[in-house]
């Protein structure tokens, strides 16, 4: 599930990581209207949010985010309008998305209904639906700001 919410092929159509291909930093940094999240902010948020499902799932200590702050992070920041800063941010989504996956591959199939750590009271099974319908909420958000031109 979080493979084809995130970069497998899947029936639903276009996932995470597919909705990014062929976007430069150009596009991802177009915002649709003034004040709204531009494509390159949800794919950092995205990141984070892998972040914060692994940090649940494995109990690790908050702060080991590369990114200083919380949930959106203005992008491109001053002076990285740059295809090099486009690329080095998917690339941070991609480490999320493989370091949520090692966690969730080290959790025992009898463990997954239960409670995930002392640093969370949400089921693993339920933190990694969320983060995987996360994931499809941004490809459609993003797919249809790809539309708006």
């Amino acid at each position: 599930m979080l493979d084809r919410a995130y970069n497998r092929r899947s029936w639903h159509g276009t996932n995470l990581r597919g909705s990014l291909r062929g976007l430069t930093c150009k596009d991802a940094a177009r915002r649709p209207s003034p004040g709204r999240h531009n494509i390159w902010e949800l794919v950092v948020h995205c990141a984070y949010w892998k972040y914060v499902v692994t940090r649940r799932l494995t109990g690790t200590k908050r702060g080991s985010f590369p990114l200083e702050g919380s949930n959106f992070f203005e992008r491109p920041v001053k002076g990285g309008l740059t295809e090099r800063a486009w690329k080095a941010d998917i690339a941070l989504l991609d480490e999320a998305h493989g370091a949520l996956r090692a966690a969730v591959a080290r959790i025992p199939p009898s463990k997954l209904n239960g409670r995930s750590n002392r640093n969370s009271s949400a089921a693993p099974d339920f933190l990694v639906q969320g983060i995987a319908a996360h994931d499809l909420y941004h490809a459609g958000q993003i797919q249809l700001i790809k539309k708006i031109r």
